[in-house]
């Protein structure tokens, strides 16, 4: 597998030949120092991180590519890798190894994908969810949507922040394999990763009671149920059974400081709401705090219409990267690659229909 080198690097062992030579190679071809080609560079931006190879003292003869860790900007990285193309096997494979492999996944030729894993991490419970190539492979035209979105779920809600800033990187891989005709790739995947730990947009619930009212600042409730109203966020009274509705308008990517003082995170008995957005190089933080009797777990759906479902242009700062991988199979061409154009297409309708729907 990847090992990870002290430098914060990591290390994928080179494969037998012809798979890791030809590996190497396309590495070397994209990040040679002369290259001037506009279409290999503007690759790199879609690529890790070459460092060429290294070999453990050790063992010599071993060789790893040392590629960038997409993954160490994370502090909780869930990740997604999915296999790209309408074949899993190059020009030169045999007839034994085209078989194996059309029998491995046949809706391949006809969806163009495949989820070969994924690691999901869940606010809700603190802990990683992980799917193997098995569950890849067991989806079929009628639940793929459902088994992608499960990556996009943190436990408590999907995050369609992250699903729209997903949309937005493949389609830029896209318009480089609709703009170059110089390369073909076979078993080649995207890599998805974004940050499970929703740092720019926290939620804590937990109970409160009439005693801990008092706590609350002056002014930071009226009647003891209404919270301050503000251009952006409207908490209206909450229900006889402790729901709390809540409302965002369409300014929201101009929040302003509200309360901000006033609230404590170490207060176990407030449910504490933080949002950070950026425009234009400046950051807005609101930190509203709530106390209520019956405050339950009815609040989060609505909380969610708050944080989740929010205007596209918030949504573009979700801190997510697209990265391709795995090029054993990149040959020379004269052509478009369509069949990763097709498979690219295919999972940029499936992501929009799970952000639509």
């Amino acid at each position: 597998g990847i090992l990870q080198h002290p430098d914060g690097t990591v290390l994928k062992q080179l494969q037998p030949p012809p798979r890791g030579p030809r590996e190497q190679e396309f590495y070397n071809k994209v990040y040679d120092s002369n290259c001037c080609d506009s279409i290999l560079l503007e690759l790199r931006e879609y690529l890790p991180k070459y460092f060429g190879v290294w070999s453990p003292p050790t063992a010599p003869n071993d060789t790893y590519l040392k590629l960038e860790d997409v993954t160490r900007k994370f502090n909780k990285p869930c990740i997604m890798d999915v296999k790209i193309g309408q074949k899993s096997y190059d020009p030169y494979a045999s007839a034994e190894k085209i078989q194996q492999q059309v029998s491995k996944y046949p809706l391949m030729e006809e969806i163009g994908f495949l989820v070969l894993g994924m690691r999901v991490y869940h606010v809700s419970s603190d802990s990683y969810e992980t799917q193997n190539q098995h569950y890849g492979r067991s989806l079929t035209k009628e639940t793929v949507k459902d088994g992608i979105s499960k990556f996009f779920h943190s436990g408590y809600c999907l995050r369609k922040d992250v699903v729209a800033a997903s949309i937005q990187k493949v389609e830029k891989i896209l318009e480089w394999f609709e703009g170059q005709t110089q390369l073909n790739f076979y078993a080649s995947s995207l890599l998805f990763v974004y940050e499970g730990s929703c740092q720019a947009t926290t939620v804590r619930l937990s109970d409160v009671t009439l005693a801990e009212k008092r706590r609350v600042p002056k002014g930071l409730l009226s009647d003891g149920d209404v919270l301050e109203y503000n251009n952006n966020i409207n908490v209206i009274n909450s229900t006889e059974n402790g729901k709390i509705e809540a409302s965002v308008s369409k300014g929201l990517s101009k929040f302003y400081a509200l309360h901000k003082k006033a609230c404590s995170k170490r207060h176990h008995s407030q449910l504490s709401l933080k949002v950070e957005n950026s425009e234009q190089d400046n950051v807005w933080k609101t930190s509203t705090c709530i106390a209520q009797e019956h405050l339950n777990g009815n609040v989060l759906p609505q909380l969610e219409k708050v944080f989740y479902h929010v205007p596209a242009e918030t949504k573009e700062s979700a801190n997510v990267e697209v990265r391709m991988i795995d090029f054993a199979h990149v040959f020379p061409s004269n052509t478009k690659d369509e069949g990763y154009i097709y498979g690219l297409k295919n999972l940029i309708t499936v992501l929009q229909n799970i952000l639509d729907n």
